[in-house]
């Protein structure tokens, strides 16, 4: 099957998902984002937790481990290991594994409204992607809300107090690695070929083992084995939630790609990251209000809940190149 007919067919089961289950998949993946930035700010900045390549390596055991079991007792179902498999899956174990990394390694290195800033830059790239690879293209009122959150974001990025080069240069390659991630996701998910499970399965499977080698070799995995709260049970506790809230993100990052699109998925994630700014300016300590940030928060938000509105209303869905009727009536979606 093509990259174009795969994509149309995609389209299509997008625009036929009622609308329950598109609801429900983007605020299951909303609030499991939402816990996991919490979660993982918690063991990087206030434990001081040394490791992020180790917690990612926690987070791909549970996701084996789940899926294993599950495929084991017939709970879930993705096909058994062939050769065929990592041509299937190419080239999303390289974007799973960076988008893994600069996550968790960006996370601890900026406060957290400016963090949820940064990452709406993987909204116009996803944008981008799925125009470029999926072929897709979006109405006007669409594109105007993406860049209504883009322009949000460089007022409140311009009244950085806090500027950290190094922590600047991870989240936006983390913002890369998401949209292509995201793009290639809601490609290779068809239920003929791998399934959302087999995606998911497989991804972990490929890049623990590489992602293990290059912990040891650093010395993150020795940082980790040596680290003093390890007695503590509630930082043990966060550190479990933490894997297993990785397995729910990217399953439900997955599942809400599947019911509405990867662009629709990246917006749920800025806006979810809004809320955390919000939330961060009471709590954690390490926000500096300034008048141009507060704004710039306030103009992104109202581009995602624009964005929202017009996909609740079944206006977002896609159209394919070649079909132009269904690029100009409102979907009833």
């Amino acid at each position: 099957m093509s990259a174009g007919q795969a994509a149309e067919e995609e389209g299509d089961a997008a625009a036929e998902s009622p609308a329950l289950p598109r609801v429900l998949s983007a605020v299951f993946y909303g609030a499991t984002s939402f816990l996991i930035v919490l979660v993982n700010k918690s063991l990087l900045s206030a434990y001081s937790f040394p490791s992020p390549m180790f917690l990612g390596i926690g987070q791909m055991a549970v996701t084996i481990l789940i899926l294993y079991v599950s495929k084991l007792n017939n709970t879930v179902h993705f096909p058994d290991f062939d050769k065929s498999i990592p041509v299937k899956l190419f080239p999303l174990p390289l974007l799973y594994i960076g988008n893994h990394l600069t996550g968790l390694s960006s996370t601890g290195k900026l406060s957290l409204p400016m963090f949820t800033v940064l990452r709406k830059f993987a909204i116009p790239l996803t944008l981008l992607l799925e125009i470029i690879i999926l072929g897709k293209r979006y109405p006007l009122n669409i594109i105007v809300s993406v860049f209504t959150i883009i322009l949000g974001a460089f007022i409140a990025a311009g009244s950085d107090l806090s500027f950290n080069l190094e922590g600047y240069i991870f989240v936006l390659l983390n913002d890369i690695f998401t949209a292509a991630n995201g793009v290639y996701t809601k490609q290779k998910i068809d239920p003929k070929e791998l399934g959302k499970y087999g995606v998911l399965f497989y991804n972990a499977c490929f890049m623990v083992i590489p992602t293990a080698i290059i912990s040891f070799s650093t010395g993150d995995f020795q940082q980790a084995i040596h680290f003093q709260h390890w007695t503590n049970f509630l930082f043990v506790f966060q550190f479990i939630l933490s894997c297993v809230l990785g397995f729910l993100l990217m399953y439900s990052t997955v599942l809400c790609s599947h019911y509405n699109s990867a662009l629709t998925t990246t917006v749920v994630g800025a806006i979810k990251n809004i809320s955390i700014a919000y939330i961060g300016m009471f709590i954690g300590g390490d926000y500096i209000f300034s008048v141009l940030n507060f704004v710039g928060l306030n103009i992104c938000m109202a581009g995602g809940l624009r964005y929202s509105f017009l996909t609740l209303r079944g206006n977002s869905n896609p159209a394919q190149p070649g079909d132009e009727e269904k690029a100009l009536p409102v979907s009833k979606g």
